[in-house]
């Protein structure tokens, strides 16, 4: 795409501004008067300055050569400010040529969200309404739109180098920043509040342990506990709710897979940051604007068993491909790790229950239990509390088949003590019954102290 029909793309002068009826005027506060006619003057200007960048910059100009292009942009803006006799503070000036810069090279209005590392997800409700995620908060932010086309460009900026379209036909789409962030997008019709975009951010630097053990989502135990199972090849379901930080503990427990593995990681849209070098990453893709070349979960799951992996690693299992990671983890690729979305350990197995059952093998319910107790070694369950904070709340062993019930045996599991000024308050604590699998671990070199569990040594005299 030239240069110059990306500009006019994406800085389309705003429309213009419904007239208020006199009942409202005289309803609204000075204050509120004064931001709007500011506000509305600020659009203006942008408007008039961004007419000229759009007829003087050269539309060949390169675009992979950021820096160039920044230069240049600021060359053209300091002139038409000068030409247009256009006075402003340094604040002022810095703060429109960022705003201009951003609807050109970047996301508009969110470019600043998307920088700022303390927040966590970024949810466009309509050109009016942004809401951000910091330190697990929902709050509403100042930042607004346009109007829906804004809204859209935008959209078409982050979905466009994919390969990916948005529009009535086809009005939700999966995509994902250069930076891994995900992004989900629905659009009217399906949406009656205009377009909707959720920005699920990505740390550059990915959380550690010890992180994690410092904001309280897991105990130091419970961290070398899951360790040794790492290590250990057991295969591990991480389960929990929407944002309760299933991606980041499966983030943390893959660094532990030994580096002389391969590894490969299924996802529909890339998330995982494995740090591995031999690590290879398959993402699904949707069908194309004939409905063809699809390519999902099931199929990249499928031919990850052709690939002679070490370990398998499903970013999700939320349909078919389950029963194909049931049978992964059966056939000899022990140490497998997925995330499944569930209100507890017990809801956890029922849920994969259903998911074989999508797959259309008909099979009957006890073989599907005997796959899964087989398969399943263990579930790590987290939770994201009221308080904003996300925790590992259970952490529970499949001991296997008693007639028809999959046996489960929580190892730790969370008590809450209370609550300190919205804060709450309990700990991840160990239910003093050692695992079935301990032996299995053992076998491989690892010794793991009862006190871990919760045992006393006099209790094993």
């Amino acid at each position: 795409m030239s240069l110059l029909r990306r500009i006019e793309g994406n800085l389309a002068a705003p429309a213009a501004t419904p007239a208020a009826s006199p009942e409202s005027t005289r309803a609204t506060s000075t204050t509120t008067g004064s931001r709007d006619s500011g506000r509305e003057m600020s659009l203006e200007l942008r408007a008039k300055v961004q007419n000229r960048l759009i007829s003087e910059l050269d539309p060949k100009m390169d675009l992979s050569d950021r820096a160039k292009v920044e230069r240049t942009i600021e060359e053209l803006f300091n002139l038409i400010l000068a030409e247009e006799n256009i006075i402003l503070t340094r604040v002022e000036r810095s703060r429109f040529f960022e705003q201009i810069l951003a609807e050109i090279l970047g996301y508009g209005p969110i470019e600043n969200l998307l920088k700022d590392e303390t927040i966590s997800e970024v949810m466009i409700n309509g050109p009016r309404q942004v809401y951000i995620e910091r330190k697990g908060r929902i709050v509403k932010t100042d930042t607004r739109f346009e109007n829906d086309a804004h809204v859209m460009r935008i959209i078409d900026r982050i979905i466009s180098p994919l390969g990916r379209r948005c529009d009535e036909t086809q009005p939700m789409v999966d995509a994902r920043l250069p930076d891994g962030s995900r992004v989900n997008a629905v659009i009217p019709p399906i949406s009656l509040v205009g377009p909707v975009v959720t920005i699920r951010k990505f740390a550059k630097n990915p959380l550690t342990v010890d992180q994690l053990i410092e904001f309280g989502s897991i105990t130091r135990e419970v961290a070398e506990f899951l360790r040794a199972c790492v290590i250990g090849r057991l295969n591990i379901i991480i389960s929990g709710g929407t944002g309760s930080g299933k991606t980041t503990l499966l983030n943390v427990l893959s660094d532990y897979i030994p580096d002389d593995e391969r590894i490969v990681t299924v996802e529909d849209a890339a998330e995982l940051q494995l740090r591995q070098e031999h690590t290879i990453t398959l993402e699904a893709r949707p069908a194309n604007i004939e409905g063809k070349g699809q390519i999902t979960i099931r199929d990249l799951a499928i031919n990850a068993l052709r690939m002679r992996p070490d370990r398998i690693v499903v970013g999700e299992c939320r349909g078919r491909e389950a029963l194909d990671m049931l049978q992964a983890m059966n056939t000899g690729h022990d140490g497998s790790l997925t995330t499944l979305h569930s209100n507890s350990p017990r809801d956890t197995i029922a849920r994969l229950e259903t998911m074989v059952l999508m797959a259309g093998m008909d099979l009957p319910l006890r073989a599907i239990r005997e796959q899964i107790a087989a398969a399943i070694d263990l579930v790590v369950h987290q939770e994201r509390f009221r308080d904003g904070t996300r925790r590992v709340t259970s952490v529970t062993e499949v001991q296997g088949l008693e007639s028809e019930t999959i046996v489960l045996q929580d190892i730790f599991t969370f008590q809450q003590t209370g609550v300190s000024e919205g804060r709450v308050l309990g700990q991840l604590r160990p239910t003093g019954m050692r695992p079935k699998f301990a032996p299995k671990l053992e076998r491989s070199g690892i010794n793991l102290p009862p006190s871990i569990f919760g045992i006393r040594l006099e209790a094993l005299r």
